[in-house]
């Protein structure tokens, strides 16, 4: 190697760099050609986290205002409920009670207020009906009417209680009208908002007699 010129050693460099550049270029085509290991790999990995964290979250629904309750026996355990009807309360048909319960916002309190409509066995006709506040974890009664026939619902809101009317000689099954009350709450109490009569046509259901 001594004996090399200036130029000689240019040249052997210039191989050597051509070597090294060479097989560089060879090193990098086989990584390619088997797939490698380089960022290229990184691509899938990261998308499946991605894929993993995007995922759709649990959904916790929000609990219901509604608690179910005993409505017979809450209304036999009510000492504002008058003798007659705890004793209307029994069963019809083994141990089915003859009781219309009904859930809903009337008083704005934390939980749903109860209506609860007694009726007979015979004809289903509202002997008694009431509406049942939730208050620290009980029931208070903000509400009734006994004075049969009564039937209470809920309307959008409103407390809407009608009472059947009778003229002499009505059948239970047939009354001459009805008075319909809307009641809302207000004051911690329930009161009248209105009221409509409705009378029934005697004719329906009737045998029309032929004139003389």
């Amino acid at each position: 190697m001594r004996g090399l010129t200036d130029s000689g050693r240019g040249t052997l460099q210039a191989a050597f760099t051509a070597v090294a550049v060479l097989a560089a270029l060879a090193l990098f085509v086989s990584a390619c050609a088997t797939g490698g290991t380089g960022a290229r790999d990184e691509g899938p990995a990261h998308a499946e986290a991605v894929a993993g964290a995007a995922a759709t979250p649990t959904i916790t629904p929000s609990p219901s205002r509604t608690t179910r309750v005993d409505a017979v026996k809450l209304v036999k355990d009510d000492p504002a409920v008058s003798a007659e009807v705890k004793q209307e309360l029994k069963p019809c048909v083994a141990d089915e009670y003859p009781v219309d319960v009904s859930y809903g916002d009337l008083t704005g309190g934390a939980d749903d207020d109860v209506v609860v409509n007694v009726l007979t066995c015979g004809d289903a006709v509202g002997v008694g009906s009431y509406v049942y506040r939730e208050e620290d974890g009980r029931y208070e009664n903000v509400f009734q009417a006994e004075a049969p026939p009564v039937y209470a619902e809920i309307d959008r809101g409103d407390l809407v209680v009608t009472k059947q009317v009778y003229e002499k000689g009505d059948p239970v099954s047939s009354p001459s009208g009805e008075n319909v009350i809307t009641y809302r709450w207000a004051s911690d109490h329930f009161t009248e908002e209105y009221r409509t009569h409705n009378d029934y046509s005697n004719a329906v259901g009737g045998d029309a007699s032929s004139p003389s």
